[in-house]
């Protein structure tokens, strides 16, 4: 790819990235069909309230451009946690998880990079 497409693509994959999982964040705090899968893991209701919260939190850091890459290890934590925790409670489906984690990890690889920061 032309390294000045680069820039432009990570842009892209950014913005699209944040903006799903604020929307499915959204969804997991405030939906009544959420919090009742939730409660299918006998974990206390306050801890979907503290993963939905914190992902939305991270992922609008991750579009400010001074703390993208603050705002993307943030992301990748909470993303990493969300897998453990699905995995504990047998719950296996967690490719698209794993596959925002890595795009995230993208990002701010591009971003850190862009940067002279190591990552």
């Amino acid at each position: 790819m032309n390294s000045g497409r680069l820039p432009v693509a990570l842009r892209i994959l950014q913005w699209v990235l944040a903006l799903l999982i604020l929307e499915e964040s959204l969804r997991f705090a405030l939906s009544p069909a959420a919090a009742h899968a939730f409660a299918q893991t006998g974990l206390p209701g306050f801890i979907r309230h503290a993963l939905a919260w914190a992902e939305i939190a991270a992922a609008i850091l991750f579009l400010i451009p001074r703390a993208t890459v603050v705002g993307g290890w943030f992301l990748i934590v909470v993303l990493a946690s969300a897998i453990v925790l699905h995995l504990l409670h047998g719950w296996y489906d967690v490719g698209a998880l794993v596959l925002y984690a890595a795009a995230t990890w993208a990002v701010v690889a591009g971003k850190s990079a862009a940067a002279g920061q190591p990552t």
